[in-house]
């Protein structure tokens, strides 16, 4: 059995730019939605999604923004695409998938509350379909990894180091000081990608790199100018990893067996065509029925 924990917001961002875009008779917007569709039917086509849930981010603003006013708004989100954030939802629950909306929390926090509820569970492996760096906090072995979808690679514990030079664990720290424009987070001035990853990868988290330069055990280039830089911003990095360490308590569904997939809801899709205006749905979603799952 795998649980599969979809970052739907993330899923609706690429229809909306890879879908053309659509109008119903009244002129709504429904390209994105549409496109999500064919996206999670795509995905619920393996038979190795036993179990699934998607999050969406409800609205964009979270607690870290209370935390940070520089962390990431909704502002410059293209209407026509904000517009579509509830049908996203109805998409999901209309092919039967448990559907996590944050407003509070964001959709990562879901992810990664989900992969820390369940890495004990009889499940046979945790896959986060995301490509979001962020994310990869929570890859844990090969029991929970990260599956890029668009580019079908998968990231273990193994590939995280490889890719960012630091463990898992090591995540926030690592976005504590390169920064994620992604997110908002600035980072802390002078410190890159092969500085953060040489320093990390022998001192884990930023409490534990000595003040001075001297001390370092590694040899990084400009070590002084590093370490003064991260001395004056030490109340700043402390913030930055706060916003990058996602939350493993969100309000998500905790019954594992309440994330069985067991088809599309047949109402709900009936509904959902009328919405989209759309009557291949049913069509497409009856492809799913002769799937066995593992």
């Amino acid at each position: 059995m795998k649980l599969y924990v979809v970052d739907g917001t993330f899923e609706l961002f690429r229809a909306f730019y890879s879908y053309p875009s659509t109008h119903t008779q009244a002129g709504r917007e429904v390209g994105a939605a549409r496109g999500l569709f064919r996206s999670l039917v795509s995905l619920l086509r393996d038979g190795e999604v036993t179990h699934v849930g998607c999050a969406f981010d409800h609205v964009i603003e979270s607690f870290r923004n209370d935390l940070f006013p520089g962390y990431k708004t909704g502002e410059g989100i293209d209407a026509a695409l904000f517009s579509q954030f509830d049908l996203a939802e109805a998409v999901s629950r209309a092919l039967g998938i448990v559907t996590w909306p944050m407003v509070e929390f964001e959709a990562d926090d879901a992810l990664s509350t989900a992969a820390a509820q369940f890495v004990d569970s009889e499940l046979t492996q945790i896959v986060i379909c995301s490509p979001d760096k962020d994310l990869c906090q929570c890859v844990r072995g090969e029991r929970v990894v990260c599956l890029d979808r668009m580019r079908e690679r998968t990231l273990k514990a193994s590939g995280v180091v490889e890719k960012f030079g630091v463990e898992p664990s090591s995540i926030p720290d690592y976005l504590a000081l390169v920064g994620d424009s992604a997110d908002g987070i600035p980072g802390i001035p002078r410190w890159g990608a092969k500085s953060a990853s040489a320093v990390l990868a022998h001192y884990k988290k930023l409490e534990h790199i000595p003040a001075q330069a001297s001390a370092w055990a590694v040899k990084v280039r400009g070590a002084e100018s590093l370490a003064t830089e991260l001395y004056q911003h030490q109340a700043e990095a402390q913030l930055y990893r706060t916003l990058a360490t996602l939350r493993e308590d969100a309000p998500i569904e905790k019954d594992l067996e309440a994330l069985r997939w067991c088809g599309p809801n047949a109402d709900l899709l009936q509904k959902l065509e009328l919405l989209l205006e759309d009557a291949s749905l049913s069509e497409r979603a009856a492809t799913l029925s002769g799937v066995s799952r593992a």
